[in-house]
């Protein structure tokens, strides 16, 4: 394919792999507030102090669906979603008109201010606080980190390295809340949940101090006017000075979007329409997957099918390793077999694991949610939650930010990730606040709900996602050209004759059309 048979000079350098890095400090603390909350909330001091009435019936209920069914802790879990969603809109104001490092200093800043205070918190409302601040922090780093991911990445790598520098650092971020939540129980006096919620600041730290020593990336400083600089750094980025094609590219792409003012009205047109629906789709499809719920209340979801206060966290500490491993290998098999594969081989797995577990809970708490779990049926368990979270970390896990950050051209690439992380964070928080309540309501019904969707979205990946594997970043509009379906939308589309899209001023009868 003509997208495929240019490519750019250069490779990994020590600076992307740098950058990437410094990068991964948001990703890692967004990872760790992952795991953070359901530790937190199976450890007695801070039930006691924040959510008293909710201990108490945990000691009363027998029905084990129903124990942690309250308002105040989902919102505790998941108020900072529904801030970084609200944010996320202005942050890529920010991306655009500052630069993609100046957006996430912002998160590290707002990340700092929200450790401190639910370090500090005396009461829920100085809680609450902190979380709101830390969904400030939320909507900054996550718009902006898989767009400078990509952005900075050669075309042939760029998979590996925006989930070495994104979904890598969240999975890192939930092993290390499980470890440090484990830890944190243990301690004598009460107080290891404020450790839990301040430790955060470190990564905090870094985010803020690297980013005074961060080149913002080429695309986004070529948008902002600063041509000759944005060729310098693009000629570090890849270590060579022959940066030529890939740098012209960027240039036209700039050239179209000055051409087009407003991104928000740009990715409203008819040509934009896959980009505009896969940015809502692919983010609401990886929620379905039902991972997050089970992220978030893994040690509450493990205490009450039975294993104990201790066995669950431990539980959802090995789970968390599970993720970590599983994204490893996501990092090799993402550029050398594609997008599309490792999405249709963990959708098969994940369905099988949910249906599995759903029969399991089914046979030993029935309607009523009295049982209990014998040790072989609750090691199966785990084993099955652990081959679905691996499942996901390998397909919808690293795919579900990858793939929005790469598919939008310039001219609509920053409304594309805001509405991309707007809807991520819009279904997280619909899910993390009302999954305890479904989970009383629908009981182990709750797991064929999420596997029934896992088919739904698998099929839509064979029927209406392309391949964006190894197609430049800058040259991905003739994916869509060439699809089936989305084809009909981007027809009014300008290619020139390598396959690049013409700026916006292009006359339609000298378009080049694309190779089938």
């Amino acid at each position: 394919m003509r997208h495929q048979r240019d490519k750019y000079e250069g490779g990994v350098t020590a600076l992307v792999m740098g950058s990437s890095l410094v990068a991964a400090m948001g990703a890692f603390i967004f990872g760790y507030d992952f795991g953070m909350p359901g530790g937190v909330t199976s450890m007695k001091p801070f039930m006691n102090k924040f959510f008293p009435t909710v201990h108490e019936r945990t000691l009363v209920l027998e029905n084990e669906y129903c124990k942690f069914d309250n308002h105040q802790v989902t919102m505790f879990i998941s108020s900072v979603y529904l801030v970084a969603m609200v944010v996320s809109i202005f942050a890529s104001i920010v991306s655009k008109n500052f630069g993609r490092t100046a957006s996430m200093t912002c998160a590290g800043v707002f990340y700092l201010l929200a450790a401190i205070i639910n370090g500090c918190a005396a009461n829920l409302y100085m809680l609450i606080v902190g979380r709101v601040l830390f969904g400030v922090g939320l909507g900054f780093a996550n718009h902006a980190t898989p767009i400078y991911l990509s952005e900075i990445s050669p075309a042939k790598n760029r998979g590996a390295i925006n989930i070495y520098g994104f979904q890598l650092a969240v999975t890192v971020g939930i092993l290390i809340s499980s470890f440090v939540n484990y830890h944190a129980a243990k301690i004598e006096g009460g107080w290891g949940w404020r450790l839990s919620l301040s430790i955060v600041a470190i990564p905090a730290v870094i985010m803020i101090s690297g980013y005074l020593f961060l080149q913002d990336t080429p695309a986004s400083i070529v948008e902002r006017g600063y041509t000759e600089k944005g060729k310098e750094v693009l000629q570090r980025l890849r270590g060579t000075a022959n940066v030529e094609r890939e740098f012209q590219d960027i240039v036209d792409a700039s050239e179209a979007t000055k051409k087009r003012h407003n991104p928000w009205e740009n990715i409203l047109q008819r040509r934009y329409r896959p980009q505009l629906v896969l940015c809502v789709l692919i983010p609401f499809f990886q929620q379905l997957t039902g991972v997050n719920v089970v992220t978030f209340y893994a040690p509450v979801l493990f205490k009450n099918l039975g294993f104990g206060e201790e066995a669950s966290i431990t539980s959802a500490s090995i789970t968390g390793g599970v993720n970590f491993i599983a994204t490893i290998l996501s990092i090799y098999y993402v550029d050398s077999s594609g997008r599309r594969t490792l999405l249709r081989e963990g959708g098969i797995q994940m369905v099988f694991c949910l249906f599995v577990l759903g029969m399991m809970i089914g046979l030993n708490f029935g309607v009523s949610g009295k049982g209990a779990l014998s040790k072989a049926d609750a090691n199966i368990m785990l084993i099955l939650i652990c081959a679905f979270v691996a499942a996901f970390a390998w397909s919808w896990g690293p795919a579900g930010w990858l793939i929005p950050s790469e598919i939008c051209p310039l001219e609509i690439r920053s409304a594309g990730q805001a509405i991309a992380l707007s809807a991520n964070m819009l279904f997280t928080f619909f899910f993390a606040q009302v999954f305890l309540t479904l989970l009383c309501q629908f009981k182990f019904g709750f797991f064929f709900f999420f596997g029934f969707f896992v088919i739904l979205m698998t099929y839509f990946v064979i029927l209406f996602l392309p391949e964006t594997n190894n197609v430049p970043i800058e040259r991905q509009t003739i994916i869509w050209k060439e699809h089936w379906f989305w084809g009909k939308f981007s027809a009014d589309d300008t290619l020139d004759e390598s396959g690049c899209r013409r700026p916006y001023f292009t006359t339609v009868k000298n378009r080049v059309p694309p190779n089938r």
